[in-house]
């Protein structure tokens, strides 16, 4: 039986590598990917060296929550800032699983569908989702959130 595969491989190690690329440019800390497919398994989990022992967890939950909601883990961050009760819901529900901060970015291809998502942890969150944003377009697909926020770079640990 042959599967068709939407989310190959080799474009999640593309992803991957341009993300640890940006984050040595920017000097940022070290950071840790993952990348899920459309139904939320795993394709890639990476780590640079240094990187906390949670950070594939946050990663992990970044990326799964956007898929379970489908957005970003920004906008559901923002949707819940005043919906306590429906967020602590979510994240029984998951199983504890859904971290909504930025750094879980939805990958679009060419025609519009989501494929997967990818979640970064390491740095601040909107550092995080600068590097999903900026390699998932590097590699030709489409991120959602479109552009990162404005002011990624002010953030500070």
């Amino acid at each position: 039986m042959k599967i068709k595969t939407l989310l190959k491989l080799s474009v999640a190690e593309g992803i991957a590598g341009k993300i640890f690329s940006i984050g040595k440019q920017e000097n940022m800390h070290p950071l840790t990917v993952v990348i899920l497919d459309a139904g939320g398994s795993p394709v890639l989990i990476k780590r640079q060296d240094g990187s906390g022992i949670m950070r594939v967890d946050i990663a992990f939950g970044k990326a799964w929550g956007s898929l379970g909601m489908g957005i970003s883990s920004r906008l559901m961050r923002d949707r819940l800032a005043d919906r306590p009760t429906f967020l602590n819901a979510l994240a029984s529900v998951s199983g504890g699983r859904l971290i909504p901060v930025p750094g879980g970015v939805l990958i679009y291809d060419k025609d519009g569908e989501a494929i997967g998502a990818v979640g970064v942890s390491g740095d601040t969150s909107d550092k995080d989702e600068y590097c999903a944003i900026a390699a998932i377009k590097a590699e030709g697909y489409q991120p959602e959130p479109a552009d990162p926020s404005a002011t990624w770079r002010e953030s500070n640990l």
